[in-house]
């Protein structure tokens, strides 16, 4: 009787989750919403990424709030595309999809890696749709100075053969976005609302590049930490625990930052 009633929760969570497809423009989005509560929380993922890149937290994040995760243009199951995107554009979309889906009220944004420049374009752009931020280890439009700034010859070498190899392995849809390195929104221009960015500052012991250097990693921790400062609600936190992918390293961290800044928004 309990495998039997188990299997009917399973199977009954699942169709609640299954992904689905919303019209955003001429584009299809693939999404899957779980979850229920006062706060809806939307994922941004990476360059690439695909709905599994939340498989570690999508789940644990549901039982505290409504969470949304959607593949963007060109990634995962949504419509596949050949044209440059940027982060603006991409942020235009997700504050669509969010409408498309009926969601009125404004969202904890959590995003990975290229997802921070989204973010942080959404957050200027579309301000009474977003009342919190939560990036882990962003990218960052500083990392080639960093790279530059520890060894300049050998960091403009490395900088060209990670572009070659990028072009190579065939440009994504914001490959140019990415590489162009324009200044992205700051504080003040992101409104005063609790900010927070879990940075990798973990120690490689064979770095592919300068930037995973041990220097490397110490610039970006202070970098991004003062950029969380800014913020009169800021907060950075420095882990040595995770790599790049901080959901998948340590979910727990990620949901514990996430309790944190519901709490500080019940208190305001």
């Amino acid at each position: 009787m309990k495998l039997i009633l188990l299997s009917i929760f399973v199977l009954s969570f699942s169709v609640v989750a299954e992904p689905k497809f919303s019209k955003v423009g001429d584009f299809e989005l693939e999404y899957e919403i779980a979850g229920s509560g006062e706060y809806t929380v939307l994922l941004e993922g990476g360059a690439g990424a695909g709905l599994s890149d939340w498989d570690p937290v999508f789940y644990k994040i549901a039982e505290r709030a409504t969470v949304i995760r959607y593949s963007r243009v060109g990634n995962g199951n949504s419509t596949k595309i050949k044209r440059h995107f940027t982060s603006d554009e991409y942020a235009h979309y997700a504050s669509n999809l969010l409408l498309n889906l009926g969601i009125t009220q404004p969202v904890i944004l959590i995003a990975h890696s290229y997802g921070g420049n989204v973010a942080r374009d959404f957050a200027v752009a579309y301000p009474a749709q977003i009342q919190a931020l939560l990036m882990l280890d962003p990218s960052s439009e500083h990392d080639v100075d960093i790279m530059r700034a520890i060894n300049l010859e050998q960091a403009n070498k490395e900088i060209a053969a990670v572009k070659l190899a990028d072009m190579e392995n065939g440009m994504s849809n914001n490959y140019l976005d990415f590489w162009s390195k324009r200044p992205l929104p700051n504080y003040p221009q992101i409104k005063d609302m609790p900010v927070t960015v879990i940075a990798s500052i973990k120690k490689n012991p064979n770095p592919p590049h300068l930037l995973a250097s041990d220097q490397g990693v110490v610039k970006w921790g202070e970098t991004w930490k003062q950029w969380a400062e800014a913020f009169p609600q800021g907060r950075a936190v420095l882990t040595e625990m995770s790599g790049h992918f901080v959901q998948f390293d340590e979910p727990e961290l990620v949901v514990s930052e996430l309790t944190l800044i519901i709490e500080r928004l019940i208190k305001h």
